[in-house]
């Protein structure tokens, strides 16, 4: 490197050395820091040291000097984000499902960067939290930035919708090129859903993201801007979307295979799915055992069947009877209105 070009970007490689490798704990001597310019092809003298460092500060840099009998030096005090904070987006990143695996990693790596050399290794013993289901989509990274352009530029997307089968493989529901002007992402239980306008359907509908796969921007503008006013995403979201609680159990379930992608989704491709014959197939899985699991029972309707233990058929069985016996109990009540008018595919 000559001479003029390396002095030139001294002040960059000190930054870097202090930024990746020094926080309170590991400063970086002065001696330290000239054998680190060396290596880089860059001469450099103690005191011209001193008066980088001050450069640096008046610059706005929050850097400080340590002096200590066992050598002192200097380290970088002010980062952009604090080490909390990258925790706390370490495990955004993570237990978000739709981020693949790998894109995950790819995206913690760059948060580590910014943490220093020293805390990496903290920000590291968060990604391996066991047991969070992640998307295979690899694509689902580029479909939601797609998706945002489409917004921006009032533009509708095209894409074919996916569905797991029993190979526990996302494939393409059928041929279908499916064309709708977005208009919301809704992110809810770590998955991101699209609310859309179907020009043929003339409805809004709703789509599970990492279910699109090849989305593209289209030319065409968007439509439905006057159906879209009608809707709120956060009250779609909380009515349609429940949280489990309550205390834990291994059950037995049992559903028609036309139902797997429904089961993968809930509890991940690791879950222990086995054909029974051609047309059913049984899933061992821990389950929090409360009204929400129910509920999510209940939605399926009669194809879903509880197998074992056998307090837990009981109990759902005497949940159903109280629900019917409240709504025999308050028959007299008018019925609501039937409101009508949206469409979605969520499953």
């Amino acid at each position: 490197m000559a001479k003029s070009a390396g002095q030139k970007l001294k002040l960059l490689y000190i930054i870097r050395l202090l930024t990746e490798n020094t926080d309170e704990n590991h400063p970086a001597a002065t001696a330290d820091i000239i054998a680190y310019l060396e290596q880089n092809g860059i001469h450099s003298e103690r005191k011209s040291i001193y008066d980088d460092m001050a450069r640096l500060i008046e610059f706005g840099y929050d850097i400080v000097q340590v002096h200590s009998r066992q050598g002192g030096g200097y380290y970088m005090a002010g980062r952009d984000f604090e080490l909390p904070e990258l925790k706390l987006l370490v495990d955004a990143v993570q237990s978000s499902r739709f981020i693949t695996t790998r894109k995950s990693r790819s995206l913690i790596k760059k948060l580590e960067r910014l943490a220093g050399k020293y805390d990496a290794g903290k920000l590291q013993r968060q990604v391996y939290v066991a047991g969070r289901i992640k998307t295979e989509n690899e694509s689902i990274y580029y479909s939601i930035d797609n998706i945002h352009r489409a917004i921006q530029e009032n533009r509708q997307i095209g894409f074919q919708y996916l569905d797991w089968n029993l190979k526990k493989q996302l494939v393409p529901r059928d041929r279908t090129q499916r064309r709708v002007s977005p208009w919301a992402l809704i992110w809810k239980e770590e998955n991101y859903y699209l609310a859309a306008f179907d020009s043929q359907d003339r409805i809004m509908k709703h789509y599970r993201v990492d279910k699109m796969g090849q989305v593209t921007v289209l030319q065409k503008e968007r439509e439905g801007m006057e159906q879209f006013a009608k809707t709120d995403p956060a009250v779609y979201s909380n009515q349609t979307f429940g949280m489990f609680a309550g205390e834990e159990e291994t059950v037995t379930l049992q559903f028609p295979n036309r139902l797997i992608g429904v089961v993968l989704d809930r509890f991940g491709k690791e879950a222990d799915i086995r054909p029974v014959t051609d047309r059913i197939f049984r899933i061992r899985a821990k389950v929090a055992v409360s009204g929400q699991f129910f509920g999510w029972l209940a939605g399926i309707g009669r194809e879903a069947v509880v197998i074992k233990p056998a307090y837990v058929r009981e109990r759902y069985q005497s949940w159903l009877e109280d629900i019917v016996a409240t709504m025999q109990m308050r028959s007299e009540l008018p019925e609501p209105s039937d409101r009508g008018g949206s469409g979605e595919e969520i499953s």
